[in-house]
């Protein structure tokens, strides 16, 4: 499993800022004209997870996971939930999105029970496991059992799981597909719910030819929830398809970024990004950040760069195994390693309550994965920070975010003289990183040769060396905080 369950319980201490009827009206009005709208009910009174018609086992194990009161988008969706409807569900990330499904789901699942129950669609493998962890935490006092079904993992040990018919079936579409179509015995005809966590990304990932056989294969009497951050056309179109008179919950306006998040953009040449990366981690050292990287391979170069400057980075990305990634983020979560390098298959639903800062070192290509991103920080109610780099090739995407979420941001203060003092080391760094991406893609055509262990650059390679200096030496070594993790290149790791 990911992460530990008090993860779970800080994505619900918080609650999503208020909105206006207006902004509700105005997310209303982009779906289509049956579907209803919940937002605007007044539901000021509602205090508890009993007030919103939870039961009393399942209130025992919200307070166990220290959920004190019920978000904005639990208070709008599970009495919904609870009457039997269809539900939309749209909130801005960080904002308890896993509860306002699986405290209903678990509530059916204790009234009448039965084996593959529900499932769960999620884009990307890292999601699924954060989902099954949520579920059995909440569902721990009443011995529910899950599955997690996703790629990278042995599908012969994942079959042995789904033989024994578990309540509920976290799943990436591609994987869940060629288990219904390959694993004898295996079958959803008796599903009853069915969730779809981060709605837009999956139909955005090309899984939209899986998502409509699997809604062929499933029985059209049951009930189905979509949740997102964020509203496509593409998720209209399959809200079309796979719902019936759906209940619209809507905690904030269409596109949003929490309140507490301070969002920044630094405009830079292309040639000196590495340069400005290291001297932000400088300034901002003992810190926690993640990365964001366009490619695996830019996040795997940017890793092996930072350390071998003496900066704790891992990278998170999809050329690693599915072992690797859970290992990344792990340490990441433990807070072993400082800075996570990833690309965008980490930017949705995972909850790592400590992340400090938000750096897009490549600018997304999607204005609205730029929202998704950001919200790694600033988590149920804690503040955060974001820093988005713009290059000279980048400002025609970084003016459509700036549209997108309605603000101008300000410029990221730097100070140039300081920065180009690191010129040298880095390039040192880079010259060392690119021989090792070298060597790692030479390691990968020899399989036989290969040591396993190069995937998250935590083994040393032939050609590693240490950095004179480190980043901090020009000034001192670095902050106090961390200031020794930045001095004698790679010491600490």
């Amino acid at each position: 499993m990911v992460g530990g369950k008090k993860s779970m319980a800080d994505v619900c201490e918080g609650s999503s800022k208020p909105n206006t009827d207006a902004e509700i009206h105005e997310e209303s009005s982009s779906d289509d004209d049956h579907t209803n709208d919940n937002s605007g009910e007044n539901k000021e009174a509602v205090k508890t997870f009993r007030d919103l018609g939870i039961t009393d086992v399942l209130c025992e194990a919200c307070d166990l996971l220290g959920w004190k009161t019920p978000t904005k988008i639990q208070i709008e969706a599970v009495p919904v939930a609870l009457q039997g409807k269809d539900v939309i569900g749209l909130a801005e990330t960080g904002s308890g999105k896993t509860g306002a499904f699986a405290l209903p789901i678990l509530q059916s699942l204790l009234a009448s029970p039965q084996r593959l129950h529900t499932l769960v669609l999620t884009p990307t493998r890292e999601l699924a496991f954060q989902i099954s962890e949520q579920f059995e935490a909440l569902g721990s006092s009443i011995g529910v059992k899950c599955a997690v079904v996703v790629g990278g993992i042995d599908m012969m040990s994942q079959s042995l799981v789904l033989a024994k018919k578990p309540h509920i079936v976290i799943a990436t579409p591609g994987r869940l597909m060629d288990h219904l179509e390959n694993t004898k015995g295996f079958n959803l005809r008796a599903l009853k719910f069915l969730v779809m966590d981060e709605a837009d990304r999956i139909l955005n990932m090309d899984f939209e030819t899986e998502v409509d056989k699997i809604l062929k294969v499933i029985p059209r009497d049951r009930r189905t929830f979509l949740f997102s951050a964020t509203m496509t056309k593409k998720v209209q179109k399959l809200q079309r398809a796979a719902l019936k008179d759906p209940v619209k919950c809507a905690v904030s306006t269409k596109y949003s970024t929490v309140d507490k998040l301070q969002q920044y953009y630094i405009f830079i040449p292309s040639k000196y990004k590495d340069c400005y990366l290291v001297s932000i981690l400088n300034e901002l050292a003992g810190n926690s950040f993640i990365i964001f990287c366009s490619t695996c391979n830019s996040a795997q170069r940017v890793a092996l760069l930072l350390r071998n400057l003496g900066i704790t980075a891992i990278p998170l990305h999809g050329q690693m195994s599915q072992n690797k990634r859970l290992g990344a983020l792990n340490k990441f979560k433990a807070k072993s390693r400082s800075v996570l390098l990833a690309t965008d298959v980490a930017s949705r639903g995972l909850d790592i309550p400590h992340v400090d800062c938000v750096i897009n070192y490549d600018i997304p290509t999607h204005s609205k994965d730029y929202i998704h991103r950001v919200g790694r920080t600033a988590r149920a109610g804690r503040s955060g920070k974001s820093i988005t780099f713009v290059t000279q090739y980048d400002v025609e995407l970084f003016q459509r975010i700036e549209s997108l979420i309605g603000k101008k941001l300000p410029a990221f203060p730097t100070h140039e003289e300081e920065v180009m003092m690191l010129v040298e080391r880095v390039s040192e760094a880079q010259r060392f990183a690119r021989l090792e991406m070298k060597e790692q893609g030479e390691k990968r055509k020899r399989p036989k040769d290969r040591a396993g262990d190069e995937d998250d650059t935590e083994q040393a390679s032939g050609v590693r060396k240490k950095v004179k200096g480190g980043p901090g030496a020009g000034r001192g070594g670095g902050k106090k905080r961390g200031g020794a993790a930045w001095r004698g290149g790679r010491r600490g790791l």
